[in-house]
């Protein structure tokens, strides 16, 4: 019996090992590597702002917000859209990121307060598709619902002053980026007596989602204002000259054909500087399925010279998949702040022009996961 099983064992040998020379000759099916996707985590206690009914400034709707950090605190600046259909800029803050500790029952940067705004006057007919109407109203409205007003505030603190810029709506024929400036002490101590607002870019044109590196680059203040056909940043000694002398860009909007940002919308937040390079966030769409809306991407920016693209994302970073990202304005997310604080990655954005969430990763993973997907590697001229 013994004798027999040592038999079997022999011929078990046999029969494994020719088959195991037999298959590894034959041509084995490649692995396949998806390439990883920078990854972020919305919070749990996403909206994070909503509207105040008993604010009339702010009872419709409160989104696209900037953000810096300042004293271990973080500062938001939102959008604030009433029942008037005016666009205001907003101010909470935050300890941790997440949960709003204060918050200021008054918008601390309006058109009242700015004279020289001069808002729409009546004509004897307005086309309801291309002319706004008056007060609020998100049909009639594309612009976030409102007529009128500083719209999508960015902010930076640069050389100890805080920097605001808005897009000054004032009818579709009258989209200007618009800067103001307040010194950082006078902010953190909620005396807001901003420099009257400037022009940066042209009267009669069109042009949106302008944003200012945190710092200077080779000493001067440095505006990206286009990402297509290539990234465009105008270098300027003083950004109050831009009011006379504005800086000229383009409205191209192309992107990666048969990608999910084959529509490039412009800058989302000011450029975030990490050790890697320049962290940029920048909205996209893709024609072919416009019921998705915007999405979100990254780009790494080379730190001497951020035209040049070092790394992209291959895929979305953020997408409207959320209920509070569906609910007034479906398929609206709009990340106009990025702040790193304790070496965690914090993105605000709108969703759906009604609410202001914030999503978060730690900020190595990040960049690794950005770093290490090699379809992402772009040189500038294919933005």
């Amino acid at each position: 019996m013994f004798s027999f099983f040592l038999i079997i064992l022999a011929l078990c040998a046999i029969v494994s090992a020719f088959f195991f020379r037999h298959t590894a000759a034959l041509p084995q099916k490649p692995t396949t590597h998806t390439p990883p996707t920078p990854r972020l985590f919305r919070s749990g206690s996403n909206p994070i702002l909503g509207p105040i009914r008993e604010h009339a400034w702010e009872s419709e709707a409160v989104f696209n917000p900037a953000a810096i950090e300042m004293n271990g605190r973080i500062y938001l600046l939102y959008r604030a859209l009433g029942a008037d259909g005016i666009s205001r800029v907003g101010y909470a803050s935050t300890t941790d990121g997440v949960h709003i500790e204060e918050r200021l029952p008054y918008p601390i940067f309006s058109p009242e307060q700015c004279p020289a705004f001069v808002p729409l006057t009546p004509k004897k007919f307005r086309n309801p598709f291309t002319s706004p109407a008056r007060g609020y109203d998100r049909e009639r409205n594309p612009s976030g619902g409102g007529w009128g007003g500083f719209e999508d505030p960015r902010a930076v603190v640069i050389d100890n002053e805080v920097h605001l810029t808005c897009t000054e709506f004032n009818g579709w024929d009258s989209i200007r980026m618009t800067l103001a400036t307040l010194p950082a002490n006078n902010f953190l101590s909620q005396l807001w007596s901003w420099s009257a607002p400037s022009y940066l870019s042209p009267a009669g044109e069109v042009h949106k989602n302008w944003v200012l590196f945190p710092e200077k680059i080779r000493g001067k203040f440095a505006v990206l204002h286009a990402l297509t056909p290539h990234i465009m940043i105008e270098y300027v000694d003083s950004l109050a000259a831009a009011h006379d002398d504005p800086i000229r860009s383009n409205n191209q909007r192309s992107g990666r054909n048969g990608h999910w940002d084959a529509f490039v919308r412009g800058a989302a937040s000011p450029p975030v500087r990490t050790e890697k390079g320049w962290l940029l966030f920048y909205h996209g769409m893709d024609p072919a399925h416009p019921e998705i809306g915007y999405k979100v991407g990254a780009m790494l920016l080379d730190l001497d010279d951020p035209t040049k693209i070092l790394y992209r994302s291959a895929h979305p970073i953020l997408t409207p998949d959320m209920p509070y990202e569906n609910d007034w304005k479906p398929g609206v997310i709009y990340a106009s702040g990025a702040v790193i604080k304790d070496g965690t990655l914090f993105i605000y954005y709108g969703g759906g022009d009604k609410t202001v969430n914030v999503a978060t990763a730690p900020l190595k993973d990040f960049l690794d996961d950005l770093t290490h997907n090699r379809h992402a590697v772009l040189s500038a001229p294919n933005v």
